[in-house]
């Protein structure tokens, strides 16, 4: 009886953890999901998306919250191989082909690649040159947009906390500002192996 009731409270702590998150992939197939200019770089297998091949993006098009977010909280188990590159992009929107012109990535980076920002990093807005995470294992990436701050989460560990000014502009990409839409997995190269499984939501009030 004891265990049980370890197990149930357990459980209901889970639960209360996960309160107000929905799920945006299925386990099974890309329903919900639409890659751009090379659509078999992504494949689902074992639960998993698995991002390996040449330059794509999978971009979110689903019914939850009509695939148009503003203020969230992501959350996704992800798994980096060994000289690997990819990302989560938020606040974007489908595009036929390049790197996503709108909204902002969070990098996935393997600890060796050559990029010096690493998982965790908000890309080219604040960087992070040594990553919480570890090649080739399951780690729990955490994304929250408030507002106008941004933090990024890893393993529970925060990576990137950003506030972006009254006056901001990006240097190079004045896409990459603080609005409101869609997220997109990154395949970045046939060399690089990323894996994204539990990918969930909690859209917060805008």
């Amino acid at each position: 009886m004891k265990h049980l009731l370890i197990a149930t409270l357990a459980l209901t702590l889970c639960q209360d953890k996960e309160e107000g998150f929905v799920p945006l992939f299925n386990g099974k197939d890309l329903t919900g999901w639409k890659a751009n200019e090379s659509p078999e770089t992504f494949k689902v297998e074992d639960g998993k998306i698995i991002a390996n091949g040449n330059r794509s993006h999978l971009f979110y098009v689903g019914d939850v919250k009509n695939h148009d977010f503003k203020n969230f909280e992501l959350k996704a188990q992800v798994l980096c191989k060994a000289n690997s590159n990819s990302g989560i992009y938020f606040h974007t929107e489908f595009q036929d082909k390049g790197w996503p012109e709108k909204g902002f990535e969070c990098q996935v980076c393997a600890n060796g690649y050559k990029d010096p920002r690493k998982t965790g990093s908000l890309y080219a807005v604040k960087d992070v040159a040594e990553a919480a995470s570890k090649d080739d294992e399951w780690f729990d990436y955490h994304i929250i947009v408030k507002g106008k701050s941004i933090t990024t989460k890893i393993n529970g560990k925060v990576a990137v906390e950003w506030t972006q000014p009254d006056d901001y502009k990006h240097p190079q990409q004045k896409g990459r500002v603080l609005s409101s839409g869609t997220f997109a997995l990154q395949g970045h190269d046939p060399g690089s192996r990323v894996e994204y499984k539990n990918i969930r939501v909690k859209p917060l009030d805008d």
